[in-house]
């Protein structure tokens, strides 16, 4: 039986001053570090991400409580802001139950983050203060959701009709996709991931901002265009390596989102998801004017290590675990 690591010894101490690093960038800027718990009594609604779950034994041979392993630390890390924290960072692990590959790990490594008084262009800038001492690359370029279509595929997602993008779809070998059936969301995200991404990124960092409004996830509607999200996404060689949120703090507009997507769940065949009422009532009270966002810490590492799967950067991989 293979019982050893799948990093090398050069690869774990990469990781230890990575952390450190990130550790020393924070507390020169005063962001306080943070712990939230990876075990929650509510998972996540969104409808293309998958919980792991466990069932907590109580005593007295009363039913067990189901609870789930987080996909992230943010609603989490937002009762926190609720509750008068201020800016907040914090090295975790999460969870995602799918498909494990080349870029995945079902256990994976995330750098999360919070600014007080930040919009997703402050928060921008703040990305490429950490991380271009990193990567020595070049100043990273920005590109909008609508500019990248229009540049690599002469579509404009936020005006061209479905008829258009079905067109788009099939000129790409997509025609099962290419159906008044399937998702107009689905069928941008299939354009996006297979055919720009392989050619956004590859000298240098590249953020991708705002996503069409019905991408917004948490993020809030821009008030100069109701069309888009305050939303981005940073892309490198290759790798998609965060995704960034102006963040929404209206708890009726956030009650509407998991309502929708619980709607989809049900369009898509999957069961619903309960909502998060701590969460929700945390925003009742109050989310400060802020900006977030997450960053995949095995992807960077793979980056600076110049390894070409996730399984060589993981002491311990779930092919290993």
């Amino acid at each position: 039986m293979n019982w050893q690591p799948g990093t090398e010894l050069a690869t774990l101490q990469a990781r230890a001053k990575l952390n450190a690093y990130i550790r020393h960038f924070f507390a020169q800027r005063n962001v306080l570090e943070v712990e939230t718990p990876l075990l929650a009594t509510a998972g996540v609604t969104d409808p293309h991400l998958v919980n792991f779950s466990t069932d907590m034994l109580l005593p007295g041979g009363q039913s067990a409580q189901k609870l789930y392993l987080q996909t992230s630390p943010e609603y989490a890390m937002k009762r926190l802001l609720c509750a008068g924290s201020g800016s907040i960072y914090q090295i975790c692990k999460a969870f995602r139950n799918e498909e494990q590959g080349r870029f995945h790990n079902p256990e994976f490594t995330m750098l999360e983050w919070y600014r007080e008084g930040f919009d997703h262009w402050q928060l921008m800038q703040e990305m490429q203060d950490l991380l271009h001492p990193l990567f020595e690359s070049g100043k990273f370029q920005q590109l909008s959701y609508q500019q990248a279509f229009q540049q690599f595929l002469n579509f404009d997602p936020l005006a061209d009709c479905d008829k258009t993008l079905a067109t788009a779809c099939i000129a790409h070998g997509f025609d099962n996709f290419a159906t008044l059936d399937t998702p107009r969301d689905t069928q941008l995200q299939l354009l996006f991931s297979h055919v720009i991404e392989p050619q956004i990124a590859q000298e240098t960092p590249c953020f991708i901002y705002h996503f069409p409004a019905s991408q917004a996830a948490l993020a809030k509607i821009s008030p100069q265009d109701s069309r888009v999200a305050e939303r981005f996404e940073l892309y490198y060689k290759g790798f998609e390596l965060a995704n960034g949120f102006h963040e929404l703090s209206s708890p009726e507009e956030q009650t509407e989102r998991f309502a929708q997507d619980n709607a989809q769940r049900r369009d898509m065949g999957i069961a619903e998801a309960q909502h998060d009422e701590r969460f929700l009532a945390a925003l009742k009270q109050g989310l400060p004017d802020c900006a977030g966002v997450a960053l995949g810490l095995d992807r960077v590492l793979m980056l600076l290590q110049d390894k070409q799967d996730i399984d060589e950067v993981i002491s311990f991989s779930i092919r290993r675990a």
